[in-house]
């Protein structure tokens, strides 16, 4: 399964190969084994040590989730994004909109992360002002929602890590 983001202009962003896994009610899961990589645009690709599980959320939402096994220092990392859009069975695309709302291992710390590419890029591309505050209000809702453990945030990303570890 292609997982595709590009930026707001069209260009690539970061994009990989991730096995398909299954779906529930929080939406579909993609999986990477410990030593899959990653590629920003066309820069060298970037090897992760630890199983990583994305979560593509059911249809309209306006963010994705990355839960990572250690070493990574981010236990949860959100990209607010537009909402997916899948290209056949095989591929999925969504813009990133560069906030993003990280919860930290070990002491938990969950926070936004990226608000000043945010703001350089509203001017950049123009971003439109239902644009802005979608990625706005979804943030605020993500940082909540990942800081209480609310699902998908809680426990039930473990099962889909099990499956790819």
């Amino acid at each position: 399964m292609r997982l595709v983001f590009t930026k707001y202009d069209g260009s690539l962003h970061w994009h990989q190969t991730m096995l398909y896994l299954g779906e529930d009610e929080h939406g579909t899961w993609l999986g990477a084994r410990p030593g899959a990589t990653a590629q920003r645009g066309s820069e060298p690709p970037v090897r992760f040590e630890g199983a990583s599980v994305q979560l593509i959320p059911v249809r309209g939402l306006w963010w994705t989730a990355v839960f990572n096994d250690p070493p990574s220092g981010a236990e949860v990392y959100c990209d607010i994004s537009t909402p997916a859009q899948w290209r056949g069975p095989g591929e999925v695309t969504m813009i990133d909109l560069d906030l993003d709302v990280v919860r930290v291992r070990g002491d938990h710390r969950v926070f936004i992360d990226d608000e000043d590419e945010f703001a350089e890029h509203q001017v950049r591309y123009g971003y439109p002002a239902d644009v802005v505050s979608h990625a706005e209000e979804t943030a605020a809702w993500l940082l909540a929602a990942v800081a209480a453990g609310a699902e998908p945030f809680g426990s039930v990303s473990q099962a889909w890590l099990d499956k790819v570890r």
